[in-house]
């Protein structure tokens, strides 16, 4: 029984065979645990990317994942041993000749065999089979959001991505600040920054008219003063 597994060349000799068609048998070795010594054929290779057991091997009537360590090729003549022949004894009828041997493709049940003087041997503890080992999913990157916020007379932007703050709050210019929902292109929230920007320009246009009028009786004082010296 070979033990070694698959090697490249193998992995793509049975490739070829699987794509023309052929099914070639491999025998289980040890790292295959309990099924070790076992005949199977190989019926798919998948992609070895996504998984390291991508030889699918069939096992009776299931199809089992297993990687290149697990199976290797099957001897020549394996599973066709030729049962030995059987001299009858005097005043028996001859023996009917043995069954066809366990077929992977489709499995028979033997024929009672008459029993025979065995000896005894201590057999190896079975090893547990081999679980099949689950691909890892990729993790997602935590979410990211971006916060225009108004408050208090000054537009803010801040970034957090999960909760790591990626950028704390900082001041940005209305006129950046409605670019900014341009680009999202809500009419709701266009129709509501508007609106602020309007409200601040009258109440900054009501200011300056009040410091016009507060400077110009400044400038008549001044000049009153001046022709009184």
């Amino acid at each position: 029984m070979a033990g070694q597994g698959l090697s490249t060349d193998e992995i793509q000799g049975i490739r070829e065979a699987v794509a023309a068609g052929r099914k070639p048998r491999v025998v289980f070795t040890e790292a295959a645990g309990q099924m070790a010594g076992q005949l199977g054929q190989v019926v798919e290779l998948t992609d070895p990317a996504a998984s390291e057991e991508f030889v699918v091997v069939r096992f009776g009537r299931d199809e089992l994942p297993f990687s290149p360590a697990d199976v290797a090729i099957a001897p020549k003549g394996a599973g066709r041993r030729p049962a030995a022949e059987a001299k009858p004894e005097p005043g028996q009828p001859p023996a009917a000749p043995p069954e066809p041997e366990f077929v992977l493709d489709t499995p028979r049940v033997p024929a009672p065999r008459r029993e025979e003087p065995k000896t005894e041997q201590p057999q190896a503890e079975p090893k547990p089979a081999k679980r099949a080992v689950k691909a890892a999913k990729p993790k997602t990157p935590p979410g990211l959001t971006v916060t225009l916020a108004y408050a208090e007379g000054e537009w803010t932007v801040a970034a957090q991505q999960g909760t790591k703050a990626l950028a704390r709050p900082y001041v940005v210019k209305p006129a950046e600040a409605l670019r900014m929902v341009a680009l999202v292109d809500v009419p709701g929230v266009q129709e509501a920054v508007e609106q602020i920007l309007a409200a601040e320009r009258a109440e900054a246009e009501q200011q300056a008219e009040k410091l016009r009028a507060e400077l110009a009786e400044i400038e008549a004082r001044l000049a009153e003063l001046r022709e009184a010296r």
